[in-house]
């Protein structure tokens, strides 16, 4: 459970929803949101934790169900693999300033000899002697609010600190750079983390969780009541989720795919994730329940979040005399700029970057105990006999091998990398192999025997109980889903990173990346087909007819259903041999 938890819960919960919900009406973006968890969410993240209960298999094995959709568990375990590459990275960021939080000023604070920063009368703006350095007194402080002139563009510390030192962020992608050793390093002990937890795989990941789940709820506890007590707090939750609320933003087709988008990436279905962590559950867990807390906790977190986030946001505006609006960002700026900037105006700000920090190692640590769970179950499955006792060397192999292709996104272009895998690869690929859950499982399987499934597990529930996730199963959810995708295709835009964009060679590396991932669609059905026997009709219906050993792992778990089943096909091969036996010896 915990795991689970651990894995939907990341760092989308922290730097992505409380934008959205400020962008997108407060309070009234959580009208959308609650509807898109019912009627997508839940009804997904269901589907998943039965699948890899009922078989107790991987993303890849367990479309044994349905054989020529088995390249859509492939497609899972590749864009787990490249979004692994990335979000390592980001984790390696928050080690660094994890790190260099540990010193008595915050180098990216005003009070930090880096920035040179004298009192000066007037709140005016004036150049030093050093031509990047600007300085001002803020009106509402008389604290320092120091700027340099990057590029031409007037930053504020935290910025600077993240692009020329963090960063050393070159031009743009074409200047690659080499790679910076201070982000190698800390990318290289958050591989060791990783695979120091998951060297015995999810027995030794299991008992991990018990702090690295938990523990992101006590530091934003701590920043919630730490951020209630600073002044223009409640200005910051106003404008989060108050009463300047804006209902009419309920009319615009945006919002709604904001919220569905954010359900469908927050909870992290369709990656494979719920898939292989499921598996490892007990053949009568009740998954139903599972499901409702894992995404009723998941979306709960992200709420309360934001109060955390925006009630220190809301200090920051009221000490720079501007609106929260122009505070607030998401993503890097929000983790690596904004907030940062926000921590360094509090008393004993050290100790609040430090927890600050170390909640984001921990959120990042959990999801990637699951995406290596992935890659790491889906070469086991496949490759049984060779790596099934090897379990601390599948591991230990696929840590190092990220690790060496993580290396480009620690470069001084590492960004602009990050960036890209970023918006190619968790977008698209994700909506098509959840949409193609639905249909190889409600629609060429069959739903009702998918149902009877679920209840070999959980009991025989009434037909009122299964009446809304029939709805949710067989219409609503992949109907979103395909509104998702089709919007997605037609507002896209190309990715940039701030003002800076990216050369056509990366916007087609991009594209590439995406059909490396989907193309294993077509082509393991193709396979499927062309190995059946018989007409084409024949063939299509074998390759979409479970295989002989589909079906609950364990023989005392197959139960009537499924021991029918194995005995008939048993009795059939037996059969075939004897024929052919018989036309081949006998004449």
């Amino acid at each position: 459970m915990l795991s689970m938890i651990g894995y939907a819960v990341g760092l989308g919960n922290v730097w992505r929803f409380p934008y959205l919900a400020y962008k997108n009406g407060g309070g009234a973006f959580l009208i959308p949101y609650t509807i898109m968890l019912a009627v997508a969410g839940i009804p997904l993240f269901f589907v998943e934790s039965s699948f890899g209960q009922f078989c107790s298999q991987g993303p890849i094995n367990v479309w044994k169900a349905v054989p020529m959709l088995q390249g859509v568990g492939v497609a899972m375990m590749l864009v787990s693999t490249l979004v692994t590459i990335y979000y390592n990275v980001i984790i390696a960021y928050s080690l660094y300033y994890l790190f260099v939080s540990f010193q008595s000023h915050l180098p990216w604070s005003c009070s930090s000899g880096s920035w040179n920063c004298t009192s000066t009368p007037g709140g005016q703006l004036h150049e030093t002697h050093r031509p990047f350095i600007y300085y001002r007194v803020t009106l509402a402080r008389p604290e320092l609010f120091c700027a340099r002139v990057c590029d031409g563009t007037l930053k504020v510390p935290s910025e600077a600190y993240w692009d020329e030192v963090v960063l050393q962020r070159s031009a743009g992608m074409d200047e690659t750079g080499p790679v910076l050793w201070h982000l190698a390093l800390c990318l290289l002990l958050a591989w060791v983390l990783i695979g120091a937890a998951l060297f015995k795989g999810i027995k030794s990941s299991g008992k991990v969780v018990y702090f690295t789940a938990i523990f992101p709820y006590v530091v934003l506890i701590i920043l919630l009541v730490r951020g209630l007590t600073l002044e223009g707090a409640l200005d910051g939750i106003e404008y989060y989720i108050g009463t300047k609320s804006d209902l009419s933003k309920l009319s615009e087709a945006g919002v709604w795919k904001d919220a569905a988008t954010q359900i469908f990436f927050s909870l992290s279905i369709a990656s494979g994730g719920v898939t292989a962590l499921s598996s490892y559950n007990k053949f009568h867990n009740n998954c139903y329940k599972d499901s409702i807390v894992v995404c009723v906790t998941n979306c709960a977190t992200s709420v309360f979040a934001g109060f955390a986030i925006f009630s220190i946001l809301g200090h920051m505006a009221h000490v720079y005399q501007k609106p929260v609006s122009e505070v607030a960002n998401a993503g890097f700026g929000l983790a690596f700029i904004a907030y940062p900037d926000a921590l360094s105006q509090l008393p004993v700000a050290p100790l609040w970057s430090v927890l600050f920090f170390f909640m984001l190692l921990t959120l990042g640590l959990d999801s990637q105990f699951a995406s290596i769970e992935v890659i790491s179950t889906c070469l086991q499955d496949s490759f049984p006999t060779i790596l099934k006792s090897g379990r601390g060397f599948v591991t230990a192999s696929v840590c190092i091998v990220l690790f060496l292709l993580g290396l480009p996104c620690i470069t001084r272009a590492g960004i602009y990398w990050v960036t890209l895998i970023d918006h190619f690869c968790s977008g698209w690929v994700l909506l098509v192999a959840g949409l193609l859950e639905f249909i190889g499982l409600f629609y060429i399987y069959g739903g009702n025997r998918f149902i009877e499934d679920i209840e070999m597990m959980i009991g025989t529930k009434s037909a009122l109980f299964w009446l809304w996730w029939r709805i949710c199963w067989f219409a609503l959810t992949p109907l979103v889903l395909l509104v998702i995708l089709a919007w997605s295709w037609y507002t896209f835009t190309p990715p940039t990173y701030g003002p800076v964009g990216y050369p056509s060679w990366a916007l087609s590396l991009g594209w590439c990346m995406i059909t490396f991932c989907l193309m294993w669609i077509p082509a393991v059905a193709v396979r499927r087909v062309l190995g059946a026997r018989g007409n084409l009709w024949q063939r299509l219906k074998a390759a979409c007819t479970a295989t002989d050993d589909w079906g609950p792992y364990l023989d005392r778990h197959r139960g009537e259903r499924y021991s029918r089943q194995r005995k008939r096909d048993t009795v059939e091969l037996h059969a075939d041999v004897f024929v052919i036996a018989n036309n081949d010896i006998c004449p």
